[in-house]
């Protein structure tokens, strides 16, 4: 065993083997694999060997299809078989909203290249013919679906590995983890201690456990999963004598998945009665182990897929497999560097390691030999969830997702484990004028207020949602006079100190303002991809705020981080720092109500003032593409500032607004979100933040910038007016020109102010015409939608910048 190393994985999982196989792949030799035992010990070894390509996120379900081809790669470069069985796969849908998804999730392939299809119960009953089509109203068929042997393929993950110069170390027990004052890693095992440039905590069910070393906390829990294997049954047999095999079947109604094994048949079970495992930690011993078995949590799974599966009630059980694995509160892996450390990273809780280990390997080995990915992976990146985040909160929310793996996923749904969590003052008053909540990283956010009788829930839906009457009130109440909204959803940044504003100059690619002023600026990579869409307000000229997604701040403060330098100061003081936004044509004269201060702040202009009680800053900007302000003061203030805004408001009809109007207001300016129309899949010449760029100076991603500026990227961003009728575009519908697919869309809604279905898209540049006519399928639906050039509300933006 070799004493040094760039790069040091802990575990030997197929993610562990997937990691180290892709770092030499792209180049890096000197990299080795310590396993407590053997190679696919703990999950891995037990894991029922499906694949498949169907995620919600269209990243994710790219990454899905990269894992599933690299198989053959791999067979054909090491000579090992992965047992690979590519039988295609169908996904039930038993009921319209089920369909709906299924449908929706067609329409996002289209562009993706992914050869799926919509099919009927007779196409089902041929392809599948151990289903009972029953009830069934149709199915997605994935011919990529299948399934291979786990040991095999990651043996042939390690031999590839091995071939590229990497060094396999088995029966090696990580104890300790210690980090030395350059960054790199004292890796204390068992056998001697390794000293490693950089650590990948790919050690599955023991992640917990490897972080924790580091100090950090990896939010992730095991779960108890079991399925069952057949002896053999007789249709089966007759297909695999015929030359055959017996596709994959998921039934969500059923929280089961089915495939053929050998002569006989496989099903597990993502029951609701499901249990965590290792609540207080894995123990060091477990290994090739399994847990007992327990028909009784799974009974009632059992006995809907004999109804599902007729022929399963007469088959003998040849084997029941009950083990062990891990998931994140959301269902998605934890990849990438773990925010606050230094050359520590992440490749953990791939619940679908088969499906997911050889993309969750390739972004890793991206992220550390090339500096970033080459997509989007905030799905899986694993500064998605912040320091604020517990095992107490993880749990329940993996208990959640593990239920609901199969539960059709709506656009508008809020899920209710752990929550609420983390709230802010305005919590119970706005509890009290009937807010309907949603959340965004942790924290609790208003989405609309309900009045009346209207029920203080919304109700997920494909289609518009019974949220949509008091989202229009609430559009109509900012456009004909004052609305208010907090400025909690904002993540915020002070930066401080003599160099504050080189580093800002450096680190933005927008112009940074004047004391006294507010720029909006991308953030861009070294590879020119956007990482943020900020708006830089200057104090002076040592003190500067910023403010950017909240959902983004753990991204925002690692990339921070990994930039700092002597003479500047960065905190995050996203939560110590809030406040309200005001919007409307009466927005000026509520303020002027609240202060004696002069009210005569130009667009982009900033002031101190004291409103009511409150010490505040207030900015003369507003997302909603009116006339407004956002005023922040002290978490501790921000009570006192509400009753002074409230009282003086209700004369005006000061109305609150939440997340739901936000988004339907920034439509009528053609404003963009972010990760929507903003995101690191894309350029700031794709998305039109070009235009805030600053090109006499330098900045990170400017060599690709200037390249985009001098040759324009073939895709830009365009925006359509959508013959829809109860449903607006969400996200990643196809647009088809011409009759085929050449664009997508990057989000949607109803423009209540004007009465208008909107979408954003990218399409080909050559082709973004004014009055250009296109389609876009919502719901299977082909809708006539055509490119507007001027926003649909104060286009000359003399309200907003009067």
């Amino acid at each position: 065993m070799k004493t040094t190393t760039q790069v040091l994985v802990i575990g030997g999982g197929v993610v562990g083997v997937s990691v180290l196989y892709h770092l030499t792949k792209l180049g890096w030799s000197d990299v080795m694999l310590v396993e407590r035992s053997e190679l696919t010990s703990g999950s891995t070894w037990h894991a029922a060997g499906g694949f498949h390509t169907l995620n919600g996120d269209t990243n994710m379900a790219a990454l899905q299809g990269y894992t599933i081809k690299l198989y053959r790669e791999l067979e054909e470069l090491t000579g090992l078989s992965c047992g690979l069985h590519h039988v295609g796969g169908v996904t039930l849908a038993d009921n319209q909203d089920r369909f709906d998804m299924l449908v929706a999730e067609r329409a996002k392939h289209r562009y993706m290249g992914l050869e799926t299809e919509i099919i009927g119960p007779d196409e089902i009953a041929k392809l599948a013919p151990v289903t009972n089509v029953e009830g069934i109203i149709g199915g997605l068929y994935d011919p990529l679906d299948g399934h291979l042997d786990p040991s095999g393929t990651t043996h042939a993950y390690a031999k590839a590995a091995r071939m590229g110069g990497a060094e396999i170390v088995l029966h090696t027990k990580v104890e300790a983890l210690t980090q030395r004052a350059d960054g790199s890693w004292d890796v204390t095992t068992d056998k001697g201690i390794i000293h490693a440039e950089h650590v990948v905590n790919a050690a599955g069910l023991w992640a917990r456990e490897v972080a924790a070393m580091a100090g950090v906390y990896a939010p992730l829990h095991p779960m108890e999963h079991q399925y069952l294997v057949t002896e053999e049954i007789p249709q089966i047999a007759e297909i695999i004598d015929a030359g055959g095999e017996h596709p994959h079947v998921m039934d969500p109604a059923g929280e089961s998945y089915l495939r053929q094994e050998g002569r006989g048949l496989c099903i597990g079970f993502y029951e609701q009665t499901c249990r965590p495992w290792a609540v207080d930690g894995t123990p060091w011993e477990f290994g090739h182990e399994l847990l007992p078995d327990d028909f009784d949590k799974i009974g009632d799974s059992i006995e809907f897929a004999y109804r599902r599966f007729p022929v399963l009630e007469t088959a003998g059980v040849k084997s029941v497999i009950h083990g062990p694995f891990t998931f994140a509160p959301d269902g998605n892996p934890l990849v990438g560097p773990v925010p606050g450390m230094r050359n520590f990273w992440s490749a953990c809780a791939v619940m679908a390691g088969f499906s997911q280990g050889g993309g969750v390997g390739l972004t890793l080995a991206q992220w550390m030999v090339e500096g970033e990915p080459d997509r989007d992976v905030t799905a899986m990146d694993v500064a998605r969830f912040g320091d604020w985040i517990t095992p107490g909160y993880t749990r329940p929310k993996v208990i959640e997702n593990y239920q609901r793996r199969f539960s059709v996923s709506y656009p508008n749904e809020e899920l209710p484990a752990s929550r609420p969590h983390r709230t802010t003052p305005m919590y119970d008053i706005f509890t009290g004028l009937g807010a309907v909540w949603g959340h965004q990283f942790g924290l609790e956010v208003p989405n609309y207020f309900a009045q009346g009788g209207e029920p203080g829930y919304e109700t997920p839906s494909f289609r518009r949602s019974d949220a949509f009457a008091a989202t229009g009130r609430e559009v109509r109440a900012v456009r004909e006079g004052v609305g208010i909204n907090e400025v909690h959803n904002f993540g915020k940044f002070r930066i401080t100190g003599p160099e504050a504003r080189a580093w800002l100059d450096r680190i933005m690619a927008g112009r940074i303002p004047k004391p006294g002023r507010i720029s909006l600026t991308p953030m861009l990579s070294d590879k020119g991809r956007l990482l943020g869409d900020f708006t830089v307000s200057c104090l002076d000229d040592q003190c500067f705020h910023l403010t950017a997604s909240y959902g983004a701040q753990a991204q925002h403060w690692r990339w921070f981080k990994n930039h700092e330098q002597s003479g500047v100061t960065v905190e995050n003081i996203s939560d110590k720092m809030n406040g309200f936004q005001i919007a409307g044509p009466k927005a000026r004269d509520l303020l002027a109500a609240c202060t004696r201060d002069a009210t005569d702040l130009r667009f982009l202009d900033l002031r101190r003032m004291t409103i009511g009680q409150a010490h505040c800053l207030v900015q003369r900007v507003s997302y909603t593409g009116d006339l407004g302000y956002e005023i922040y003061c002290d978490p501790m203030d921000q009570r006192a500032l509400w009753e002074t805004l409230w009282a003086n408001g209700q004369p005006m009809g000061l109305t609150p607004f939440g997340m739901r109007a936000m988004m339907s207001l920034r439509l009528d300016r053609f404003f963009g979100s972010w990760m929507r129309e903003f995101s690191p899949d894309y350029t700031a010449a794709e998305t039109g933040m070009d235009r805030f760029i600053k090109w006499d100076k330098d900045f990170i991603g400017k060599p690709a910038a200037e390249a985009e500026r001098d040759s324009p990227p073939a895709r830009s961003l365009a925006v359509f007016e959508v013959q829809a009728e109860d449903a607006d575009v969400v996200a990643y519908e196809p647009i088809f020109i011409d009759g085929s697919v050449q664009g997508f869309c990057t989000s949607g809604g109803y423009s209540h102010w004007t009465g208008k279905s909107i979408a954003f898209g990218l399409i080909p540049r050559d082709r973004a015409d004014p009055g250009l006519e296109v389609e876009i399928e919502i719901l299977g639906q082909m809708r006539k939608a055509v490119l507007l050039v001027d926003p649909i509300f104060d286009a000359t933006g003399e309200r907003m910048r009067g």
